[in-house]
């Protein structure tokens, strides 16, 4: 199936403008709307995967790039996590006029939780949660907790610190704004409740969001509707064929 070229919808004024690329899939159903991970982008595998599944099936089915992800501009190391979910919330805002299916992948996980919150704040319903290795409050818990001390002083000292990544030849850009951002949206010191059945799917064999991390999201989300999905072998991108089919399933459930 050979993907459409995608949209463009304009996000933030003036300096902080950037152009985010969508591709809107029609069909009927709650919309199911993808939220990717930490510089992963929408034509990546379980994202399309679940693109083939919504046509397969008549469903809507709506992603996009964050700011300096993907085809959409913007430049990484001036991004935060305020200005990821002001990207989802202007995807939201544009093509969703029901409540919707939010799909977190790691760091979507955690934009897809904030995007449900602001929802409740603001008097709107989702339909569901489906997050694969939530990763909530990442920029402190799997990061900056992760650190070692001379790490921490040289990420104040430059601003930056290039992390080795196992997905990209390139590291990734840890800048200190990323970090201190992320503080401002930590939610795992307190109760979690998105007002909607959550189903999280995890490998237990994930170095990246270990599942212990999962557990810790569990214990924060209302026990009543809130399933979690261990999978033993499981690492962290649960992109092959099995996964995938519980990832369609557990979407295909909420829907």
């Amino acid at each position: 199936m050979t993907d459409t070229a995608p949209e463009f919808l304009t996000v933030g004024t003036g300096d902080a403008a950037r152009r985010i690329a969508v591709r809107v899939r029609a069909g009927g159903g709650p919309p199911v709307v993808w939220l990717g991970g930490f510089r992963s982008d929408m034509t990546a595998t379980k994202a399309t995967a679940l693109d083939a599944w919504a046509a397969r099936t008549g469903r809507t089915l709506i992603r996009f790039d964050y700011a300096a992800h993907g085809a959409s501009g913007g430049t990484f190391t001036d991004c935060t996590i305020s200005s990821w979910l002001e990207d989802a919330q202007a995807i939201l805002a544009a093509y969703v006029t029901e409540a919707p299916v939010l799909v977190g992948s790691s760091m979507g996980g955690w934009i897809a939780c904030l995007a449900a919150r602001d929802r409740v704040a603001r008097g709107q319903a989702t339909a569901g949660l489906v997050l694969i290795a939530p990763a909530l409050d990442f920029t402190e818990e799997l990061i900056w907790n992760r650190l070692s001390a001379a790490a921490r002083a040289m990420l104040i000292r430059d601003g930056v610190l290039r992390k080795p990544s196992d997905y990209a030849p390139e590291p990734d850009p840890i800048t200190r704004a990323l970090i201190d951002d992320g503080r401002r949206h930590c939610m795992l010191g307190g109760p979690v409740d998105p007002a909607c059945p959550v189903h999280i799917l995890q490998g237990m064999r994930d170095t990246d969001v270990p599942y212990t991390h999962a557990l810790k999201t569990v214990d924060r989300l209302p026990a009543e509707g809130t399933v979690l999905t261990l999978i033993a072998d499981g690492d962290h991108r649960l992109s092959r064929p099995r996964d995938i089919a519980r990832l369609v399933a557990a979407v295909a459930e909420i829907a």
